[in-house]
């Protein structure tokens, strides 16, 4: 079995995969907020 080194592994892929979870998830949350926002200020 091969040493394991810390740091060596390519990590970009996964990065760039967080990074678009990250938008969306931010994203999804302002939208649904502010849906609800909508709903409560046209239920009055």
């Amino acid at each position: 079995m091969s040493d394991h080194k810390h740091g060596e592994m390519d990590i970009k892929t996964q990065e760039k995969t967080f990074d678009g979870f990250m938008w969306f998830v931010s994203r999804g949350t302002i939208l649904i907020i502010a849906f609800l926002i909508f709903l409560a200020l046209v239920n009055g």
